[in-house]
């Protein structure tokens, strides 16, 4: 045990105690790495999937990227200012599910929460996808190991969000920044370029010629280019979700990460953008020969194919990869609100060895690894659903905020009131747009996975209240009157085990039934003359019996069950104690080497569900010396127990 405590401690870290927590929290630089992965790594893939609808356009379609893009960008100027305000109205956390369940009620809350679960769940499954396919582009020879590196990445991910918040932090701040700088420097040089060829610069790498027009533009192709530039703005959330992740002052460090976040990101999504249009840079159908995205042409066309475009498209790769991250630090704290007010299982309350919400972090990783092996690694079908759950968040959280301020009633609230109203409104319409855009091309899901979500949730919660509601305590104890109850000890043989457990049950009870199940005479009498001889003499005056239980069929379970239910019958004011003799053993392996019949029989009598029967485990661990006088040996002394 002490080996496999090793090993756990060097894969996940020492265990950190509750006091330590301070020490745990982060700052502005470890919150961009930790909460922004998601929303920065959009500039990524963001203005490819708006030029991707754009390409019917041809050689005019890089015209029109940047109105489309200057739309996403209001729409995250918005967002913006609406979650900076929810942060200082929530310094706990004011996610979707926080304000929409205050400000609207449960439902609304419900539904807020299973949208966000959707949206953090297909943003680890896209994201790594997305990053492993960028890396199979550059490398074709890593194509038949696609799901293996996608499965490879997310246990890493898993394992170093397991060993606490600090820690993810110092590991995703290098290739967070190292993406922001190499990026932005090439935004940057595009720019500079562009001022001196005034407004007219030529690619060092000329991008590929674009198709011919088969299309005209039309306001439904700008609205469906717009729904899928919305996918820039998943992720936002996140920072609102984990406020008292912060150092103190936690709420400034809060609003100062999400501002960092949204403005790099604004910043590379508009340079993105501008520098497609005069290079004349636009998509490319994925499936073509030479396919290259966006980006790289992009970099390529500003610093030419050598060592700046390398090491900016291996920051580009390794931040899709690991922009998964976001949901490791959002959905884990989202179920543990939920599991708070009973919508999930408690347990996913519970902080881990590292006070991290470890079982949402393994539950998250579980559900995306399913995803990838479904989809094979390749998870093209799950984009049109990407950005329908955050959007369906945003509209409901600003919804809750515009009646937060509404009740508020507090001077001076109105401009946060009309943010708020605005942001309701254009979300809304986003959501809207995005539903309409995408439904076809599998949208429609959502109608199914939202309402299974919140039947959960549901269910959860009345399970709850009946547990609740039944074990309820409503009257004032006595504990008058009591009786001892009536002991029965399942024996096989007598052993020193048999022995611990029966002189357990004399402590317990005066009333014992040592009972033996018999597949012949010939052991029952065997055992019968073993117990006058070794445990009659010392129980004379104490009511202590063996009842051997004939069993030609070799059953064991089904006569002892019997045998419960009629003392049960015969003595109906008292309780039952069932003392189980159970061997454990020092070894895995040895677990193979014995019957496990002490499990077999706690599960029967467990699955019974009959509160009058009480099971009592009594453990004799294999290879250790009794530490009680009188058990087995004298003290100082040890037993081999080789047989149960």
């Amino acid at each position: 045990m002490s080996g496999m405590s090793s090993i756990i401690d060097r894969l996940l870290g020492r265990p950190l105690a509750t006091a330590e927590e301070e020490g745990q929290r982060i700052g502005v630089l470890a919150g961009v790495a930790i909460l922004g992965l998601d929303g920065l790594s959009s500039a990524a893939y963001g203005p490819e999937a708006a030029m991707a609808i754009l390409l019917p356009l041809g050689a005019a379609s890089p015209r029109y990227i940047t109105p489309v893009t200057l739309t996403v960008l209001a729409l995250l100027g918005i967002l913006y200012l609406s979650y900076r305000q929810t942060i200082r109205a929530y310094p706990n956390g004011g996610g979707s599910y926080t304000v929409a369940r205050e400000n609207l009620g449960e439902n609304a809350g419900l539904l807020a929460g299973a949208a966000l679960i959707l949206d953090y769940v297909l943003n680890v499954a896209v994201g790594i996808s997305a990053g492993v396919g960028a890396l199979v582009s550059a490398i074709p020879a890593l194509q038949p190991w696609i799901l293996t590196l996608c499965l490879l990445i997310l246990v890493f991910i898993t394992i170093v969000n397991l060993r606490g918040i600090r820690e993810s932090g110092l590991v995703f701040s290098i290739p967070t920044y190292l993406f922001v700088g190499t990026l932005g420097g090439v935004v940057l040089m595009g720019l500079f370029k562009t001022l001196l060829n005034g407004g007219h610069p030529i690619g060092i790498v000329p991008p590929p010629a674009l198709p011919p027009a088969t299309e005209v533009v039309s306001l439904w192709l700008l609205l469906r280019a717009f729904a899928s530039g919305c996918t820039a703005m998943t992720g936002v959330e996140a920072v609102s979700n984990a406020v008292n992740a912060f150092e103190p002052p936690t709420t400034e460090k809060a609003q100062a990460t999400l501002t960092l976040i949204v403005g790099l990101l604004i910043a590379l999504l508009a340079g993105i953008a501008f520098l497609s249009h005069v290079y004349a840079i636009g998509a490319m159908e994925g499936s073509a020969p030479g396919y290259q995205s966006v980006l790289s042409q992009l970099t390529a066309a500003v610093t030419g194919r050598g060592f700046a475009y390398y090491v900016t498209m291996g920051a580009v790769i390794s931040v899709l990869c690991l922009s998964a991250n976001t949901s490791f630090a959002g959905l884990p704290r989202l179920l543990r609100l939920l599991a708070v007010d009973n919508y999930l299982p408690h347990a996913f309350a519970n902080r881990g060895r590292r006070l991290v919400y470890s079982l949402g972090i393994v539950t998250l990783a579980a559900f995306s690894a399913i995803l990838l092996f479904i989809f094979g690694g390749i998870t093209d079908r799950l984009i049109p659903l990407f950005a329908i759950g955050a959007f369906l968040a945003f509209t409901l959280s600003q919804a809750g905020m515009v009646m937060h301020w509404r009740r508020s009633r507090q001077p001076g609230t109105f401009p946060s009131l009309a943010i708020n109203f605005v942001g309701c409104i254009a979300t809304a319409v986003a959501l809207a747009i995005i539903l309409v855009a995408k439904f076809a091309e599998g949208a429609w899901i959502t109608l199914l996975l939202l309402p299974g979500l919140l039947w959960l949730f549901n269910a959860v919660r009345a399970h709850y209240e009946r547990v609740h509601k039944e074990t309820a305590l409503d009257h004032v104890v006595t504990f008058d009157n009591l009786t001892p109850p009536v002991v029965i000890v399942p024996l096989h043989r007598l052993s020193t085990i048999a022995e611990k457990a029966l002189r357990f049950a004399l402590e317990l009870s005066p009333d014992v039934v040592a009972v033996h199940i018999a597949a012949d005479e010939e052991e029952s009498t065997a055992l019968r003359e073993q117990w006058n001889r070794q445990i009659t003499p010392p129980c004379v005056g104490r009511s202590v019996r063996l009842v051997s239980l004939s069993s030609p069929y070799r059953m064991l379970f089904g006569p002892l069950l019997d045998f419960v239910d009629q003392v049960k019958k015969q003595h109906e004011d008292r309780l039952i104690a069932v003392i189980i003799p159970e061997l454990v053993e020092q070894h895995w392996w040895e677990l193979f080497l014995h019957k496990q019949r002490a499990a077999g029989l706690k599960a029967h009598l467990l699955l019974r569900g009959d509160n009058r029967v009480i099971i009592v485990n009594v453990p004799w661990y294999l290879g250790r010396a009794p530490e009680l006088v009188g058990v087995g040996h004298p003290p100082n002394t040890t037993t081999r127990e080789t047989t149960t």
